[in-house]
Formats: C-alpha cells, structure tokens, sequence
C-alpha cells in the first residue's frame, strides 16, 4: 500500500501462460475474460495462426517473434482508459531498449502506441475490449514484436530486433516485457497518473513538429504534428492556427 493509502501494483499481482499454439493470443485472453478469468493474466505464444492488427489486418505471426496479450478486469473507470495504449507503448518501449545494443537506431513511439527503430515498425499493439454478461468490462492489450522475422509485404517500412544487433530472444524480451508492464501500470495508476505518463511518451515520440498524414476512416488529413494533449489526442496543426485533435488513425510521416 502506497502511503497515499492507494494499492500499489507489483510484478507478483500478475500471472503468465505460455502456449506453443493459438489462433491469437487476444482471442485467447478473451476467451478467459468471458470464462470468468479475474484478470492480470499475460498469454504468450510461439505462433499466432491468426494474428491480427488494427482494422482487421493480418499480423504476420510465425516462430521466432513475441506475441503476446495481457488481460486486465476493469482497469479504470471508463471515462480514463484513453490513456491506457500510451501507458502500453511506454512500457514496450522500455522492454525494448533494455535488449538493443549500444548505437542501434533511434528507439522511437509512434503515435498512438507503434514502436519504430530508425523509422522502421518493429511492433505493432492492439487493445481491443468487451463488457462481459456479467458486467465487468475486459480489455485486451495485445503486443506483436518483431524480433527475428518480418513480414514479407510491409504497408510500412519494417525491421525487427535481430537486424538492429541484438542477440535477445522472445522469452528474454518478454522478461523485461513483463516487469516494464507493471511498472508502467502502477505509474499509471488506474488513469490518475496520465500527467506522469504523458510527459515519458512525449519524450519517446516519434515526429513532433514535423509534417503528418493522417489516414481517417473516411479521408486523410495532413498538417503539423503537434503533439498530444494531456489525454493523448494527437494534436494536428493544419494552419491558419487551427488545431483539430485526433482520437484514432494511421499516421504517416512526410
């Protein structure tokens, strides 16, 4: 307990299954969730025969990388969880830095929660969620990290962990994974602490104050990459002084 009378969040608070095979660790996390699972469970897999990314996208899932999901019971009020994917990326970051070599490429987030080395996607999140029969509310933080195979046709420039020099492997990687997570989440602190994460992803951004695309739903928007706002909306200068926040979106550089 926190002298500030709040429960702390600790690395023992959290359980982790390692599985050869699954269809997608989200799915499978979810799976749990609706079985009645309490939450704070990590699952891993060696493959995913149906990984998937943002929008339904393929997720390039064979041996050799780290795929996991975490699953968290109603991690915060809901009017908080928008900050919950840059909390995410903070902590996968920093999992990340911990295995690359001195003098690899810059280590970089791009917004919301993509993990960039040298301008190349090494990492992908997807954090989906569903409010159970029961009325608890499941989010599923699903993590892809490229660490010695990449996909073959990139909608993006690509890299992964081995290319960069480093020797970790996706067990390694997810040790470190596994302490920045709760680190980050006690940070965090149920939403209350996005003053404190804000300001770590600020520092790790990839892009502020250079020209954007952002790809919407329904049409593209380009401008002035302004940052985030203290509940992590991208911030896009499109002249003329006028700032249109962005909740949600594929952003390209250039």
């Amino acid at each position: 307990m926190a002298s500030d009378g709040r429960r702390r969040i600790s690395l023992g608070d959290f359980r982790h299954e390692a599985l050869s095979e699954t269809s997608s660790t989200n799915s499978e996390c979810l799976a749990r969730a609706r079985a009645g699972d309490g939450g704070n469970l990590w699952v891993t897999a060696e493959r995913q025969t149906g990984g998937r990314g943002r929008r339904g996208r393929l997720w390039v899932s064979e041996r050799g990388n780290l795929y996991a999901s975490l699953l968290l019971i109603d991690p915060a009020p809901m009017e908080r969880l928008s900050s919950l994917p840059l909390a995410v990326a903070v902590a996968v970051h920093q999992a990340i830095r911990m295995v690359l070599p001195p003098g690899a490429e810059p280590l970089e987030v791009k917004w919301p929660n993509d993990i960039l080395i040298g301008r190349k996607k090494t990492c992908g999140i997807l954090v989906e969620g569903e409010r159970l029969p029961d009325g608890r509310y499941a989010l599923i933080v699903g993590i892809g990290i490229n660490v010695s195979v990449m996909p073959d046709n990139p909608l993006y420039p690509v890299t992964c962990l081995r290319q960069q020099g480093s020797a970790a492997s996706p067990e390694e990687l997810f040790a470190h994974l596994f302490a920045a997570m709760a680190e980050v989440l006690d940070l965090w602190d149920e939403g209350r602490g996005i003053g404190e994460i804000t300001a770590l992803w600020r520092a790790i951004a990839c892009g502020i104050g250079e020209k954007i695309t952002v790809n919407l739903p329904d049409r593209s928007i380009s401008g002035q990459f302004a940052g985030i706002d203290d509940n992590g909306l991208l911030m896009l200068d499109t002249g003329a002084g006028r700032i249109v926040p962005i909740a949600a979106g594929d952003v390209f550089f250039g």
